[in-house]
C-alpha cells in the first residue's frame, strides 16, 4: 500500500496537516483494515465520493442502518481526490443525446436535477461544516479562434433550447481581459469552486459521526448477491453498493463496464491579487475553452492556477498503475498550453503534477441502478464529470435502495445500461484513436477556421 497519500495531488498536498488546529486538519494515515467476517445491513466497494455520499444519505435518513465502506486504499484515493475541483451542472451525454435516448422531458429533468446538485452539495457541505472552499462562480468557456466562437454561439442557442439554462455568451469586451486571442465566451453560472480532498476527506469526517464504518486498506476481490470478499474476510449484507468508477476495470466482474481514461493536471505557485486582475478570473470562477481535447482550470482560493486535461494514452488491457498518473510530455503541453490561453502565467513555477484514472462506459451516459434481487446497487461512468453527479448518485442510490418513488428515482440514468467495452486489440486501438482524433480536430479548427469533420464523427461517441 502507498505510504506518503500526500503525494498523490495538490489537493491531498495542501490539506493542513493533523495538529495544526487547521480546520479539515488531516494526518492521511490509513483508518483500521477489516480485521475479520462481519455482518452489516449495506457494504459499499469504494471509499469515493459515490460512496461516501451513499453512505451519508442512507445514514441520515435511516440511522438504524449498519453501514460498512470498504476502501483499498484510503478514503479519496481516486479520481475524488484529485479532480480539477469543478463542482458542475455537467453530464457526461449531452441534453440532446438525453432526448433523443430518453425524451425531452426526461432529459430536461436530469438538467434540472443536475443544477440542483450544485445547491445541494454547497448546503450539505455548509451544514456539516465541510469547510472545502466551496464558491459559487460559475464557469467561463473561452471561445478562442472563428471555431470556437460558432460553437460557443451554437451552444448557448442549444441551451435556449430546453428553457433551463442561464448560459450566457459574452463578447471579447465582457470576457476575461488576460485570455489571449479569445473573441468572446460563454458563463454558466451552475458551477461552484472546490477543493476536491477537503470535500472528500471532510465528508469520510461526517458519515463517521454518522455511526458508519470506514475500512481502510481492506482490498475487494469479488461480490456476489449478499457477500463481498475482500483480502481480509467476508461481508455480508443485505445490499452492496459499487462504487469503483474508474477503478472497476482492474475487477473481473467490471472488467469491460468501464474504459480508465486518464486525465492529468498541474498546480502553479500562487500569483498576486494584481495579477489575477490582470488575467480577469475572479475567486469561485472555473474555466475552459472550446477545444476537443478537453482541458479545465480553476483559480485556488490560495491563489494558483490548477490545470488540467485529455492527452495522456489508455493503457493496454485497461491496466492502471502508479507511473501512469505522471506522464511528462503531457505535463510541458499543459503548461504551455495555460500560458498560451493567459501569458500572464508565461513564467510561472509548476509547484504540483499529478494525475489519475476516471470512468467512461462505452456510450459516455453515466448511470446509477438497484437490483433488489440480488440486493446489488451500482453507479458511475461520470468521465470525469463526478464531483457533482456522486452527490446525485448518492441521493438517487439512497431511494433505490429504501424504494422510494421520487423525482430522483425516475430520473433517465436510473437503470440505464450501457454496452460493455470491446475486447483488445479493439478497445486498445479505438480509445487511443478518439485521443488522436481530437488532436487532430483542433489542429484542423485552428488551420480551417470552421467546425471541424473529425470531431463531427466522432461526436457520436462521445455522448454528443
Amino acid at each position: 500500500m502507498m505510504s506518503d497519500y500526500r503525494a498523490l495531488s495538490f489537493w491531498f498536498d495542501s490539506l493542513p496537516a493533523a495538529g495544526t488546529g487547521d480546520a479539515g486538519a488531516d494526518d492521511l494515515l490509513p483508518r483500521p483494515s477489516l480485521a475479520g467476517p462481519i455482518d452489516v445491513d449495506v457494504a459499499i466497494v469504494g471509499g469515493g465520493l459515490t460512496g461516501l455520499w451513499t453512505a451519508y444519505y442512507l445514514a441520515s435518513a435511516q440511522p438504524s442502518l449498519r453501514i460498512a465502506v470498504l476502501e483499498k486504499h484510503i478514503a479519496g484515493f481516486g479520481a475524488s481526490g484529485r479532480n480539477g475541483g469543478w463542482c458542475s451542472a455537467l453530464f457526461p451525454a449531452s441534453t440532446a443525446a438525453l432526448a433523443r435516448r430518453h425524451g425531452r422531458d426526461a432529459a430536461v429533468a436530469m438538467r434540472e436535477a443536475m443544477i440542483e446538485t450544485v445547491q445541494e452539495v454547497g448546503r450539505v457541505t455548509a451544514a456539516e461544516g465541510i469547510d472545502c472552499d466551496f464558491v459559487r462562480g460559475g464557469t467561463i468557456s473561452l471561445a478562442r479562434g472563428p471555431a470556437q466562437w460558432a460553437a460557443a454561439r451554437a451552444e448557448v442557442t442549444e441551451a435556449g433550447r430546453w428553457c433551463v439554462d442561464d448560459l450566457a455568451l459574452r463578447d471579447a469586451a465582457h470576457s476575461p481581459r488576460g485570455a489571449a486571442g479569445a473573441l468572446g465566451s460563454t458563463f454558466d453560472p451552475a458551477c461552484a469552486r472546490l477543493h476536491p480532498a477537503k470535500l472528500v476527506r471532510g465528508l469520510a469526517r461526517v458519515v463517521e459521526q454518522l455511526g458508519v464504518t470506514i475500512y481502510e486498506e481492506t482490498e475487494v476481490l469479488s461480490w456476489r448477491a449478499r457477500e463481498v470478499l475482500t483480502e481480509h474476510a467476508a461481508v455480508r449484507a443485505e445490499t452492496i453498493v459499487i462504487a469503483l468508477e474508474g477503478y472497476g476495470a482492474s475487477l473481473p466482474q467490471t472488467h469491460r463496464r468501464v474504459l480508465p481514461l486518464y486525465s492529468l493536471m498541474i498546480a502553479t505557485e500562487p500569483l498576486s491579487d494584481a495579477t489575477w486582475d490582470e488575467i480577469g478570473i475572479e475567486h469561485g470562477q472555473t474555466f475552459a475553452d472550446f477545444r476537443h481535447l478537453l482541458v479545465y482550470g480553476q483559480r485556488t482560493a490560495d491563489n494558483r492556477f490548477a490545470f488540467g486535461g485529455r492527452g495522456a494514452r489508455y493503457h493496454w488491457g485497461s491496466s492502471i498503475r502508479p507511473e501512469y498518473d505522471r506522464v511528462p510530455g503531457v505535463f510541458d503541453h499543459l503548461a504551455r498550453t495555460l500560458a498560451s490561453i493567459f501569458p500572464a502565467a508565461h513564467d510561472v513555477a509548476i509547484t504540483h503534477r499529478w494525475g489519475g484514472p476516471l470512468g467512461v462506459p462505452r456510450d459516455w451516459h453515466a448511470s446509477t441502478a438497484f437490483d433488489a434481487a440480488t440486493g446489488i446497487a451500482t453507479a458511475g461512468g461520470y468521465v470525469g464529470d463526478g464531483l457533482s453527479t456522486t452527490n446525485l448518485a448518492g441521493r438517487t442510490l439512497t431511494d433505490l435502495i429504501l424504494h422510494r418513488d421520487t423525482e430522483i428515482s425516475r430520473l433517465p440514468w436510473v437503470n440505464h445500461r450501457s454496452p460493455l467495452w470491446e475486447p483488445e486489440p479493439l478497445r486498445f486501438i479505438g480509445a487511443n484513436l478518439g485521443t488522436t482524433a481530437m488532436t487532430i480536430a483542433d489542429a484542423e479548427e485552428r488551420l480551417t477556421g470552421r467546425a471541424s469533420v473529425a470531431a463531427r464523427l466522432m461526436a457520436p461517441l462521445t455522448g454528443h
